[in-house]
């Protein structure tokens, strides 16, 4: 399998419209397009029924108490964990693309609604779910893509990896809600028959842009 992008290259800066903040010289940042990148695949396994997208950061911190705090920065050194940006599930093997916007063109406050997502397929929750369950003005469930917005006093440029996972059976089974680690879960059980993975990188820091 081999997935590609016409948004993003492997290894390459993700543009702002693809992410859910972009740098701002009056405010560190400020809501971007959040617009989800064109993805394209081919060499699917025989024998695929359905086919699964999960998008991660591997490097947020591990401990928000010094994001995006005035005088601080956060240390490359820092301990990171995943955070999931989107879940699509029950691709349907006869798909073998996804428009730039067509599953998410905007920031929706409080989150998009779900698990329905456009062409019939079905999204999950992002970890943005969680990040904002403390604040008032943006908490809600967030499902399907939002996009990158790394801490800006961050010193670490951040990565996004999309992986395609090709399944044996038509549906994946998540016990739960659809959050990430159900999702991982799933997949530890199901039968995938490949995987293909593209990655790009996100810094809202000037400082290491």
């Amino acid at each position: 399998m081999q997935l590609f992008s016409q948004s993003f290259r492997e290894g390459e800066h993700i543009p702002g419209e693809f992410a859910f903040a972009i740098a701002s010289a009056t405010s560190h940042i400020e809501l971007s397009y959040n617009k989800n990148p064109h993805l394209s695949w081919n060499d699917v396994p025989a024998g695929t029924q359905s086919l699964l997208l999960v998008c991660h950061d591997p490097d947020v911190p591990s401990d928000g108490r010094d994001v995006n705090q005035e005088g601080r920065i956060i240390p490359a050194s820092f301990p990171r964990m995943d955070f999931f940006h989107w879940l699509l599930l029950d691709i349907p093997i006869d798909v073998t693309a996804i428009a730039a916007g067509s599953q998410s063109s905007t920031v929706t406050i409080n989150g998009k609604p779900g698990p329905d997502a456009p062409q019939g397929l079905r999204h999950g929750i992002n970890d943005y779910t969680a990040w904002f369950a403390g604040d008032a003005q943006m908490k809600g469930t967030y499902f399907g893509y939002d996009g990158p917005c790394p801490p800006w006093n961050d010193t670490l440029v951040h990565r996004y990896t999309f992986t395609l996972y090709a399944l044996a059976a038509p549906r994946l089974e998540v016990r739960g809600e659809l959050t990430g680690a159900n999702v991982l879960l799933a997949l530890k059980e199901a039968k995938v028959l490949g995987q293909a993975s593209l990655t790009g990188r996100y810094t809202l820091n000037p400082d290491v842009a």
